[in-house]
């Protein structure tokens, strides 16, 4: 990771010195750098140890950062992990354009790498990534989506990106498509596990634990799976209340209704489906070499569910 972190470092400068601070700003934050991290497990599980993993490492880093940058200012948020945002310090119209910046220059060192499967996994990740983007927007406000409609937006917002940078370690490698399938099927479980936990602490953790402000999400109107559940089994009251609430993005009664999801063991049923995505990712591994790298893929997934921040 340290190699990484000087790709990133190089791979950032610009002569324009606004670019140069945000970005900087953000892709220093202190993140779990969890993508680039499954690159370089997945390259080393499968014997691959050239300098190309570490390159890519730094591009999955950049997609994700460019995604914060874009998803903080429309969600109008203030704080992420435990610091003013980007948007909140710089303003929307920088942040967005610095969010290009940083797409624009993963690919460029995507083609520095000169494997056309690498170009087509980064290419369709991307462009899923937006589809999730505008799919979670036509959802906000919506107390009547449907799990299937919220997992959706997870497949394609959040695991997508886990999807591929596992998938570019079988890619580097050279794996069987089998492996390369296998690789991928670990990534997409895990990085929906990992959302799942997210939607979790937004009703279960603490501001400086978190990193953000509790309730956000529904501030913001995301009907999550802990919110579907506590509506499943409310009180026609309690139903009516988180109805307002996430059709409004109303926090005035926060309390009362983080009470409501507590109450009806919505947050251990999501930590539960959590905990299932983890165990698919632990079976995806069966077809990997049994190693210290797969070793710590098999940790990474227990991890995943089980964190608090």
């Amino acid at each position: 990771m340290a190699q990484v972190d000087d790709v990133i470092a190089k791979r950032l400068s610009s002569d324009v010195a606004l670019i140069d601070q945000i970005a900087h700003y953000i892709v220093h934050a202190g993140g779990k750098r969890m993508r680039p991290k499954l690159v370089l497990l997945f390259a080393n599980a499968l014997g691959y140890d050239e300098a190309h993993r570490f390159e890519l490492a730094a591009v999955v880093e950049f997609i994700h950062t460019a995604t914060l940058l874009h998803d903080d200012v429309v969600d109008e948020s203030s704080l992420r992990r435990g610091k003013p945002t980007a948007n909140a310090l710089f303003g929307n119209a920088a942040s967005v354009l610095v969010g290009d910046f940083l797409y624009s220059r993963a690919f460029q060192m995507m083609v520095s790498v000169n494997r056309m499967r690498v170009l087509d996994v980064l290419a369709e990740a991307t462009n899923v990534i937006a589809e999730g983007e505008v799919l979670q927007l036509m959802n906000m406000h919506d107390p009547d989506i449907t799990v299937d409609s919220y997992l959706r937006v997870i497949r394609f917002k959040t695991a997508k990106l886990f999807e591929a940078s596992a998938r570019l370690g079988a890619v580097l490698a050279d794996a069987s498509p089998e492996v390369e399938e296998a690789c991928a099927a670990y990534g997409r479980a895990l990085g929906t596990s990992f959302q799942l936990i997210d939607d979790v602490l937004d009703y279960e953790g603490d501001t400086h634990e978190l990193g953000k402000n509790i309730g956000d999400d529904l501030r913001e109107g995301k009907t999550t799976l802990p919110l579907l559940i506590a509506m499943e089994r409310a009180s026609p009251e309690q139903r009516a209340l988180l109805r307002h609430a996430i059709e409004e993005g109303e926090l005035e009664r926060l309390q009362e209704i983080v009470a409501i999801v507590r109450s009806t063991g919505a947050l251990e049923s999501t930590r539960e489906a959590a905990r299932e995505e983890a165990r698919h990712a632990a079976e995806s591994l069966k077809l990997l070499p049994r190693n210290k790298w797969t070793e710590s893929l098999l940790e990474f997934a227990i991890q995943s569910v089980e964190r608090h921040s």
